[in-house]
């Protein structure tokens, strides 16, 4: 019995030497590309520290934190982010959701819609706000060339150089985006769900319209709340896309928090002011992820009853 026990804690100790030394690349990895950066900026949040002068240092504190809060630009790129983000997702759930219903409906060319649906997605960012910048250029784009050429509007309309169109207009083109995968994700969910729920609900008297919000959507819960989540990080994050449209402008009327953090490190150098601003972010962020912790939880637990 004894030699058995002796076996037992050396055959746990072999394999507990052998997860680790198979876990230790991952591990390594996660240190160097996640934890390392991290706590860099975690550092420098709190820290005298600029981009090319070296002879600046120092621990400053919350001097860091003080500066962007008391930034002009701050309370802007904060409505903005807000903007973009919830106007966003808000879109995208819309027109992926109504998408993915019309692509579940069996008709003729059935194939060719979801694939012609799915093509902005495939569009790099870069390319897709380039080609809408072009497309909705007052000189020459054949967006304004339509409107006026119809009659709906007097004279061409600038709506990425007019602050009053800007917002709208890049969260339009993110929307005309980023929608299919909404779309994909929806119509994943839709095809699993059994037809038997929809034949009960038949039996019941249920029409087309009661079905969906009887059947489907409670069904699309799930899926639901795992993208507009990851979502609303995503573009809260997002930088290139309205970089490669605005830059933030005009007039900072599209200035986000990433294209703050970006003008504080690689304009005006000022490593500890973006640092300070990444982790203010982070902290949002995180509390979005906690929130999206407890529902997931909260449905799980509904789901097993």
């Amino acid at each position: 019995m004894q030699s058995m026990r002796v076996g037992d804690v050396s055959r746990t100790r072999s394999n507990r030497r052998f997860t680790i030394l198979a876990l230790a690349p991952a591990w390594l990895f996660l240190a160097a590309l996640i934890g390392y950066p991290l706590v860099s900026v975690l550092t420098d949040a709190f820290s005298h520290a600029h981009l090319v002068n070296g002879d600046v240092g120092g621990f400053a504190g919350l001097e860091n934190f003080e500066k962007v809060v008391s930034d002009p630009h701050f309370g802007p790129a904060v409505r903005n982010t807000l903007v973009w983000t919830v106007g966003s997702v808000v879109g995208e759930f819309v027109i992926g959701l109504g998408a993915a219903v019309l692509l579940n409906v069996r008709v003729r060319g059935q194939g060719f819609f979801r694939v012609a649906t799915f093509i902005p997605w495939l569009v790099p960012i870069v390319v897709a706000g380039m080609t809408w910048e072009w497309i909705l250029n007052p000189d020459f784009g054949i967006f304004n060339s339509l409107l006026t050429q119809s009659g709906l509007v007097e004279s061409p309309i600038n709506f990425l150089g007019d602050k009053n169109w800007a917002m709208a207009t890049v969260v339009f083109v993110n929307i005309w985006r980023t929608f299919p995968y909404y779309t994909i994700s929806f119509l994943a969910a839709m095809q699993a769900i059994p037809n038997e729920l929809y034949e009960a609900a038949s039996l019941d008297g249920a029409g087309a319209w009661r079905r969906f919000w009887s059947v489907t959507m409670p069904q699309l819960r799930s899926v639901s709340l795992i993208i507009v989540f990851i979502h609303l990080i995503w573009t809260a994050v997002n930088f290139d896309f309205i970089w490669v449209m605005t830059q933030g402008g005009p007039n900072y009327a599209t200035i986000t928090l990433p294209i703050l953090i970006y003008r504080y490190s690689l304009q005006q150098y000022d490593v500890g002011a973006a640092s300070a601003l990444s982790t203010l972010m982070l902290i949002a962020t995180s509390l979005v992820f906690v929130v999206y912790y407890r529902y997931r939880r909260r449905l799980s637990e509904e789901t097993v009853g």
